[in-house]
């Protein structure tokens, strides 16, 4: 019989298991409480975070509760995994309000209403810790010959930064979190990304030396494109998942211009859509395949920015590419004053004063290369815009295919 950790593992979201049979056997006799950890390192969550996040809400609509862990403890000390690096340490204040926009963000995935999941801050248990008592309840449980093999604090003792003391900790805090979440309701089990598995695993192995019971890991493979680049990355940098930071319409586009080859792993990853309807939009080819990537895209926008952003997106996009319907106003869009715009600008100082290009240089040579448009018409290097290319007040700039700005005059 199927289960969900068969659907998940079609769905491409498990990496490795501690046990497969016996996770399997847990997950289907019953509600699992599961829990997965982000770290307050910036003010919004981004596209990398929605894996677990959406790993967490499948396992909800089968009936388990997630508890959603943020790292107000964990994020003073920082995670050396998957870095070369000491992440910068934040300071107590900017934790906090990261930590609140979190809140906001977890929310729109995850039904928290009465009592289905959990959200909590890990600093409640670990900032009122006594250290010594910590070193004798936790640390003697720990071996650091063993520790040492761990291959998030291997990448560190080998490069040239080294690994510093405050960060061998962090492996007994996120295992001491797994402890916590087991004594207060019942976790039995963690996932994380691939770089997490020793920590996962210390986790689990402590839980069985002190409370002498069974828990389980997941870990999630690391997102990358056909191309090879990392999930989450756009030609303007990371994917958030906060509008001010990442529009609706710029996180719709992020998928439109999905590469083909992943379009049938991602409609798998990142929508709700069922197994058999997405087997069948993989079969599509050619042409028929922009259909499939507009099934992803506004999926995928639906659930992160709600119905409303997504049909507005879907709206201008289509506007943009193929002369219909309305929307536009959910491209992005800044204002120039009518008098600059009057005194005849350079077309491609525009597009670098307001960010369509890195540079003037960059710009011009675009312009060279018919890769900058003005209200859809490619222009050269010594274009120059004015009052006349208003339309209905606006004028329309565009990099290639993927960029674009509404120009407004006031």
């Amino acid at each position: 019989m199927s289960g969900i950790l068969s659907d998940l593992r079609e769905r491409g979201f498990i990496r490795e298991t501690t046990d497969d049979a016996a996770l399997e056997r847990l997950l289907n006799a019953g509600p699992v409480t599961v829990y997965a950890g982000f770290d307050p390192s910036a003010p919004s969550l981004q596209l990398g975070n929605l894996v677990p996040i959406l790993f967490l809400a499948h396992l909800q609509k089968a009936g388990h509760r997630p508890i959603a862990i943020l790292g107000g403890g964990t994020g003073r000390v920082g995670d050396p995994s998957g870095k070369t690096e000491m992440r910068k340490l934040l300071a107590s204040e900017e934790i906090g309000r990261n930590l609140d926009l979190f809140r906001g963000q977890l929310s729109r995935f995850l039904d928290f209403s009465e009592g289905k999941a959990l959200i909590l801050d890990n600093a409640e248990w670990l900032l009122a810790l006594n250290y010594i008592d910590f070193l004798r309840e936790i640390g003697r449980h720990f071996s650091v010959n063993r520790m040492l093999t761990a291959d998030c604090f291997k990448i560190r003792l080998d490069s040239d930064s080294g690994l510093s003391f405050l960060e061998f900790n962090y492996m007994l805090l996120q295992s001491y979190d797994f402890l916590e979440l087991h004594r207060r309701f019942g976790c039995r089990l963690q996932i994380g990304g691939s770089d997490q598995w020793g920590n996962i695993v210390a986790g689990i192995d402590l839980i069985r030396r002190v409370e002498g019971a069974e828990a389980f890991g997941i870990t999630i493979p690391l997102i990358t494109t056909a191309s090879g680049q990392k999930m989450g990355k756009s030609e303007k940098g990371t994917v958030w998942l906060a509008a001010d930071r990442t529009s609706p319409y710029e996180f719709y586009q992020y998928w439109i211009n999905t590469d083909d080859r992943d379009v049938g792993r991602f409609l798998r990853l990142f929508t709700f859509l069922p197994l058999e309807e997405i087997r069948d939009l993989e079969r599509l080819e050619g042409a028929d395949l922009r259909k499939a990537k507009d099934m992803l895209a506004f999926a995928a926008t639906r659930i992160v920015h709600g119905e409303a952003e997504a049909v507005k997106a879907r709206g201008a996009a289509k506007a943009l590419f193929g002369g219909e319907g309305e929307g536009g106003g959910s491209v992005p869009a800044k204002t120039i004053p009518q008098a600059q715009l009057a005194a005849g600008p350079l077309a491609v100082n525009i597009f670098a004063d307001f960010g369509l290009c890195a540079s003037k240089g960059e710009a011009r040579r675009l312009a060279r290369q018919d890769g900058i448009y003005v209200n859809g018409d490619p222009i050269k290097e010594d274009r120059i815009l004015g009052l006349a290319d208003l339309r209905d007040g606006t004028i329309q700039l565009r990099v290639g295919k993927k960029r674009h700005l509404i120009l407004r005059a006031e």
